[in-house]
């Protein structure tokens, strides 16, 4: 594996927040993941990054504890469902339900199932809506909500969870380019407040605004590092098998295309 001097960096000082050590994961006879090593401290927001069928949501859901690793060890926050939030691709939440009754439902973790809501929790809830600009959805129902709508209070939900981790697989799916770039900056502003962020993404110029990023192939981390040391053409084209070209903007910011 390529490993920059920032990947041994900012997510590996101290304590990591959560850690992976020799993972590895199969379905039936097919090796989905072998040997990964991964860590995300608190305040790094990290993206991961690879073509199909790499192993990126494989990965995030063993962090998450959705699914149990083959081999390996995993040293994360106690108790998970507290401190760690997931945000699958796409939920089947109940499209009757309005946002504010979604949003309630990060509480469950803190509150059980039929605990009376607190102040703290509606304040949790609220603090969620506002953060994911879904405040003005809080009283509709799902179903008259736009994909990237529903998206968001997705994330409004996992938010009022208050985790210590945030685990996100494709959170931009359904956004345009300019809630996907929003979402990023909310990203980043909770990172710098002191949450852990993981999140799978495929569009590598979004990755490009993380601190780090990992690139996944064949079930291995190819790469990890600061976004300039990992979002090069040679590296790259390893992994998608496509001509790629990186641009690098006035403001120091990667840009990856197509040759």
């Amino acid at each position: 594996m390529r490993e920059t001097e920032q990947a041994k960096g900012k997510g590996q000082r101290g304590n990591p927040l959560l850690e992976a050590r020799g993972v590895s994961f199969s379905y039936r006879d097919q090796v989905v993941l072998d040997k990964v090593d991964f860590a995300v401290s608190s305040g790094e927001l990290v993206a991961l990054v690879g073509p199909n069928g790499a192993g990126k949501t494989t990965l995030l859901k063993i962090l998450a504890g959705l699914l149990k690793p083959k081999a390996g060890t995993i040293h994360a926050p106690a108790p998970r469902a507290k401190r760690i939030a997931y945000l699958a691709q796409s939920d089947a939440l109940p499209l009757e339900w309005t946002a504010l009754e979604i949003a309630r439902l990060g509480r469950v973790p803190h509150q059980g199932l039929w605990g009376a809501s607190t102040r703290a929790d509606e304040d949790a809830v609220w603090n969620a809506l506002e953060v994911t600009q879904t405040v003005e959805f809080a009283h509709r129902r799902l179903e008259s909500l736009s994909g990237g709508e529903r998206q968001r209070v997705a994330l409004a939900r996992a938010l009022a969870q208050q985790p210590q981790l945030l685990l996100l697989d494709e959170p931009t799916n359904h956004l345009d380019v300019t809630h996907g770039a929003a979402l990023l900056h909310v990203l980043r502003t909770l990172a710098l407040e002191g949450l852990g962020v993981v999140l799978v993404l495929h569009d590598l110029n979004l990755a490009a605004l993380c601190d780090r990023v990992v690139l996944l192939h064949d079930g291995r981390i190819k790469a990890s590092g600061a976004p300039s040391s990992v979002l090069e053409p040679e590296i790259l084209e390893a992994a998608y098998g496509a001509g790629l070209e990186r641009a690098v903007l006035a403001s120091g910011r990667v840009v990856v295309v197509p040759r």
